[in-house]
């Protein structure tokens, strides 16, 4: 899944395709480099980021699905958590719904249930506006993975069925250096859950604070993350670097194949 940041503020690439034209760009040129998923967004959850209207966000990743639904047969996820921007993307083309809330905002499951999309549910302790000022758990595992459950029953039970639904476990959102590791060490376990995992690693501040460096100086760090996590059983990795990462997978999946 390659990341398509339609903002100004994003962590690591924030501002630099933020209008339609450099987007889809960008957007084509992931496909070229082996994105089999586009993820397009509009508002920056990185940690502190400052909420983003309705209208701002509609205006930045409508025009961005409308025009990469006419050019390529790539399936497209939004990367939202507001219902009225989720019904208007997949009107627009969207075919995969990505919510760090998981569909607790109101509306959102009706939505997504009363279309044909895939949709992924992640976990996130807190807001994205002070999600890393104290998190705590007493098992981030097992605490993870119960939400994980919870939100996956809410969507069988709203009529949206299994072969829809992805689960991610949230790296990086309320959660510490010491939470993201144990729950890549314990990764199986989420696997375990029944339903596909999406992992997003790319860049994220964990890897900055086991290797050091800004956000432009992670790739090896996260290539090693994605190369971990598809070992232990993801079936998605959300990435920024796309050829590099298409690269290390495909010596992974030649010398050890995953099911």
């Amino acid at each position: 899944m390659g990341i398509v940041n339609v903002t100004p503020d994003s962590f690591s690439d924030g501002g630099k395709f933020h209008d339609t034209g450099r987007a889809v760009q960008h957007a084509l040129q992931l496909i070229e480099d082996g994105a089999d998923i586009l993820d397009i967004g509009g508002e920056s959850t990185r940690p502190g980021a400052t909420p983003v209207s309705l209208e701002d966000e509609l205006a930045r990743v409508i025009p961005v699905i409308q025009a990469l639904s006419k050019v390529t047969s790539v399936p497209l996820s939004i990367d939202t958590y507001k219902s009225e921007v989720m019904h208007a993307a997949i009107a627009a083309g969207a075919d995969i719904v990505n919510d760090v809330r998981a569909l607790q905002e109101d509306g959102a499951l009706e939505i997504v249930a009363n279309s044909n999309v895939g949709v992924c549910l992640m976990h996130m302790q807190g807001m994205p506006q002070t999600m890393q000022l104290a998190p705590h758990y007493a098992d981030v595992v097992k605490e993870v993975g119960s939400f994980l459950m919870s939100r996956l029953h809410a969507a069988l039970a709203q009529g949206i069925s299994k072969e829809r639904i992805l689960l991610d476990p949230g790296f990086g959102f309320g959660k510490t250096t010491a939470h993201n590791i144990a729950l890549i060490q314990h990764l199986d376990q989420l696997v375990a859950l029944g339903q596909p995992l999406l992992v997003g690693l790319s860049r994220k501040a964990v890897l900055g604070k086991l290797v050091g460096g800004d956000e432009q100086q992670r790739l090896h760090a996260g290539l090693a993350a994605s190369v971990i996590s598809v070992i232990k059983g993801a079936k998605i990795v959300r990435v920024h670097d796309v050829k590099a990462t298409v690269d290390a997978l495909k010596v992974v999946s030649a010398v050890m194949p995953t099911n």
